[in-house]
Parts: C-alpha cells; sequence; structure tokens
C-alpha cells in the first residue's frame, strides 16, 4: 500500500506491521532474546557441561523462535538418551524426525556453534531466555483475561479461579529451587534438635493434642504426607476434627480443613457437641434444657476464637486445592492442612475421565507436592477396601488394603489406621482386656521414625477422641508388649511404645540399633 509524497512526487511504502496478529501489543513485539537463544544452542552443541547447567533452566517452550524450539527439543532427547550432543548428532537427529530443513538446513546448525566462543556465560543466558518467556506467558494470560472479563456471559469467579491457575502454573514450570550447601542443612538440622531438646513434650511439629501419639510422632511434622485410613464408621472424621480442635484451641495453630463429604455446618455441629459435651443427637433436634444452652455458650468461647478455617466445596480438584491453600498460607499462615477424603477429590485437567488408579496417583502426588512447597504437614483422609471386612481375626486393616492406588503408601510420609475392635463385636483383646470404646491408632508406616500402635478413647455419643487415660502416658510392657497406663513422673527414658520396625520407605527391616532386637522408642 502507497501513498504520493508530496515534496517529492515519489511514491512512499508503508511498513508492514509484523505485529497485527499478537493481540493488545499496541505494535510492540513480544519480549524475546533470539541472540541470547542462538548463543545458547550454540554453546550446548560445543561443550558437555553447558548442557547440564541449562537443561532444568530452559524447556523447549522457552524460546521464541519456532526453529530454535525444534532444536532445544532435539537436544533434550539426546541428553535423555544419554547420547552425544553435537552438530552431527543434532543434525542427524532433526534429519530422521525430518524438521532439518524447517530449522534452516546442517548450515543454520552449524551457524550457531559460531555464535560463541565458550559456554562460560550459559547460566546467565538461559536465565535471561526464561524470563523473557515467562514475559510472554503473562502478556498471553493478560490478554485473555482482558478478552474474557469483557464478555457479559463470563462467570467471574470462574475467571478468577482460571487466572489464578495459570499464573500460578507459570510459576510452578519455571521458577525451580536450587541446592542447598551442606553447611547450611547442618546447621538447619542442629536448630531443630535444639528446638526440640528445649521442647517440654518433645513436640517440634504441630501437636495433635493426643500424648502417646505425639511422643511417637514428636506432632505433625513440616512437608510430611500424613494418610489417615478406615473402613467407613470408623470415626476418620470424627479424629481428625478432634486434633484439628487441640491443635487450634489449645495450642493456637491455624489450621485449614478442606471437606467434601460433610457440610461446614455439619462438622461445626459436631465440634460444638464435642465441646460442650452434649450428645450431637440432642443438638440436631434441639431437645436442650435451659442450662444445656447455657453450657454451650460457655463452654464454646474458645472454639468461636479458634483459627480454624473450613472450606466444603463439593467435588474439589487438586488444582483448586492448591490455589486455595496458598491463600490460606499467604493470608492466615496456616500450619496444618486436613483433607476429608481423598477419594473424593479429582485431578482436574486432562486426568477427568481417565483411569481413576491413576488419577488417585496424581492426586496423592500433588498433596505430598502441596505439603513440601507450603512446608506444612498434610492429612489426607483415606478410604480402604472391602477386604478388611472379609478377613478373619482382629481384622487389623494392612497397607494393601489402602483404596484404589498404591502409590498412596508410597507418596506417604506416614500412614495411620484407625481401628476400632468393639465395631465388629470383638469386646476383648488377647489377654482379656476390654476393647470397648478404645481405638487403636495403627501407625503402618513411618518414614522417618519408628512405627507402633497407639490407643485412644472414642467417646461414640460426643464422636471425639480423647486420651485413655490423660494422667498417664502408654509404654510396652517388655515382656509382653500389651499397653500399660503408667502414672504421671514415670521417668519415660527407660520405656518405650509397643514398636515395630520401620519399613523405611517400603525397603528392608530397618533396625534402629543395628542388634537383632527390636529397640524402645
Amino acid at each position: 500500500m502507497s501513498e504520493m509524497d508530496k515534496t517529492s512526487g515519489r511514491k512512499r511504502t508503508k511498513p508492514a506491521s509484523s505485529t497485527s496478529n499478537i493481540p493488545n501489543t499496541h505494535g510492540k513485539l513480544p519480549p524475546q532474546a533470539v541472540d541470547l537463544e542462538e548463543a545458547v544452542l550454540g554453546a550446548l552443541m560445543l561443550e558437555k557441561e553447558a548442557v547440564n547447567t541449562a537443561i532444568d533452566i530452559l524447556q523447549a517452550k522457552s524460546f521464541y523462535k519456532d526453529a530454535h524450539q525444534k532444536i532445544f527439543a532435539c537436544i533434550q532427547d539426546l541428553f535423555t538418551r544419554s547420547e552425544p550432543i553435537d552438530i552431527l548428532t543434532v543434525t542427524q537427529d532433526l534429519k530422521q524426525k525430518g524438521e532439518l530443513d524447517i530449522v534452516g538446513g546442517a548450515y543454520y546448525i552449524t551457524q550457531l556453534t559460531n555464535r560463541v566462543a565458550s559456554a562460560a556465560n550459559i547460566e546467565f543466558h538461559a536465565r535471561v531466555i526464561a524470563q523473557k518467556y515467562i514475559q510472554r506467558e503473562l502478556i498471553r494470560i493478560s490478554s485473555n483475561i482482558i478478552t474474557e472479563a469483557y464478555d457479559e456471559t463470563t462467570d467471574v469467579f470462574t475467571l478468577l479461579d482460571k487466572a489464578e491457575s495459570n499464573l500460578f502454573a507459570v510459576a510452578e514450570g519455571n521458577l525451580n529451587k536450587s541446592y542447598d550447601s551442606m553447611s547450611d542443612l547442618i546447621r538447619e538440622s542442629i536448630k531443630k534438635i535444639e528446638t526440640a531438646k528445649n521442647q517440654e513434650e518433645g513436640v517440634i511439629g504441630v501437636a495433635s493434642g493426643f500424648t502417646a501419639l505425639d511422643r511417637v510422632t514428636s506432632g505433625w511434622q513440616p512437608s510430611d504426607l500424613v494418610i489417615i485410613a478406615a473402613r467407613p464408621a470408623m470415626g476418620k472424621t470424627s479424629f481428625v476434627l478432634s486434633l484439628m480442635r487441640n491443635a487450634a484451641v489449645d495450642f493456637k495453630m491455624p489450621v485449614a480443613f478442606f471437606s467434601l463429604e460433610m457440610s461446614s455446618v455439619q462438622l461445626v455441629t459436631r465440634l460444638i457437641s464435642a465441646e460442650s459435651e452434649i450428645s450431637s443427637e440432642k443438638l440436631r433436634s434441639g431437645n436442650l434444657r435451659n442450662d444445656e444452652i447455657q453450657q454451650i455458650h460457655s463452654r464454646i468461647t474458645g472454639l468461636a476464637e479458634a483459627p480454624i478455617f473450613i472450606d466444603d466445596t463439593a467435588g474439589l480438584s487438586v488444582f483448586e486445592l492448591r490455589a486455595k491453600a496458598r491463600r490460606l498460607k499467604a493470608q492466615h499462615n496456616i500450619q496444618l492442612l486436613i483433607i476429608d477424603y481423598l477419594q473424593l477429590m479429582t485431578a482436574g485437567g486432562d486426568h477427568k475421565g481417565g483411569n481413576r488408579e491413576q488419577e488417585i496417583s496424581t492426586i496423592s502426588r500433588s498433596l505430598k507436592s502441596i505439603a513440601k512447597e507450603l512446608n506444612i504437614p498434610v492429612l489426607a483422609l483415606s478410604q480402604l477396601s472391602r477386604a478388611v471386612e472379609t478377613r478373619g481375626g482382629d481384622k487389623k486393616p494392612m497397607l494393601s488394603d489402602l483404596r484404589e492406588s498404591g502409590s498412596i503408601e508410597q507418596d506417604a510420609d506416614m500412614v495411620q489406621f484407625l481401628h476400632r475392635p468393639d465395631y465388629y463385636g470383638i469386646t476383648e483383646d488377647e489377654d482379656g482386656n476390654s476393647t470397648v470404646g478404645i481405638a487403636n491408632i495403627i501407625i503402618a508406616k513411618h518414614r522417618n521414625g519408628a512405627v507402633c500402635d497407639v490407643q485412644l478413647r472414642f467417646i461414640n455419643e460426643l464422636a471425639k477422641f480423647e486420651d485413655l487415660d490423660k494422667s498417664a502416658f502408654y509404654n510396652n510392657d517388655l515382656d509382653d508388649g500389651n499397653f500399660a497406663t503408667m502414672p504421671v513422673g514415670t521417668d519415660f527414658e527407660n520405656q518405650g511404645t509397643i514398636t515395630r520396625a520401620s519399613r523405611m520407605n517400603d525397603n528392608d527391616d530397618f533396625d534402629f540399633d543395628n542388634d537383632d532386637n527390636d529397640a524402645p522408642f
């Protein structure tokens, strides 16, 4: 397209816009560093160490030019196959894929190595390329948000969640944590050891409020994924509500509770029942005396002020959970995350409608990732298979009973089973002791400690768990291996719990004291 120049009488050609297909850029080119892309690709084909440096920083999509994306993807493939990376191997691999002419031919590959003398600054160059890619992604996401925000048919909350998810995806895919030096790790470990020494009860994590359980676990530890599994009607929800109440009310720890099964009002009613010691049945029916009403109001003051945050979104996906957990961590500094329960979650994204076992595997891996990212313990309830019901004897659950996926067992740092013998009509144990109202917490896997059984009292009318004897500690009677009640003031240093050798990540049995006997914990 041209027009006549008034001064010279010559035709003047208008420059064609090269960015007309890029939305909302106002004539600007997207952020890019093509010269650095050429230098990095050349360095990767010159020096072997350069690949080790850049491979963790860059992805194929980090490059602006399509040709550079294909070349880097080829280098990634060669690296994965442990094959040499140089001009010849890259050229040959691109030729086999039918992409050599698309990227500019063998001549262009050769020219890339002439753009750089050495790989001395490749890390800096690679990080600049990664930053330019993040800038382009932010522009793309922002443009889409603007377009959809102008659409009157768009649901604003769906758009808000989508925007947040896309931004988190950019950050998660590009901001990788670096390694830590041994000296820094030693200092951090010593600090934790000293903190544990100064704690009166030895609890360095988030306390459950159950004496025997806290002595075994030292509290729920940051970055740990804890699976609490049981058959229906065993009291899983009641158990986590009790420990949530203890952490938030007694120890002032902010707790987030995601309930996929019960509404938030139902959960709070249970909490009020346990706190006021008035049965939930009476609370539901409203058949209360005036003194009971006063009792409720006088006892729930601490509960009302507790830093507890309940979300009862149905069909919650891992994607949504991660976004909500991040917000709760940033706004309220939550120290514990509880999910009730794992099998009701969805993986979201491309996993919808896929194999359920693979979806559960994705969910369990994501929960562990959330625990590490936020550096808080994540407690997830899980259902057990019906194999427990068909089993004879005491019907104690095993790791193989975890429902729908073996990856739950692999991803978890700790697996606890909740078992109430009296539910199955078993009113006495092997030694003739009553099991009525007794709940066994079976720690079947403990990545960072010993495995053992802990007994708690279950009050069915209040759906409440508490210590079997609040003035006692349950230790291992070394002769018969049963729990024995010990009075306050007992010297615990030479006492232990019922322990079994920990499988330590499902490897061979691990003996803590390197002898043939199980050491007391």
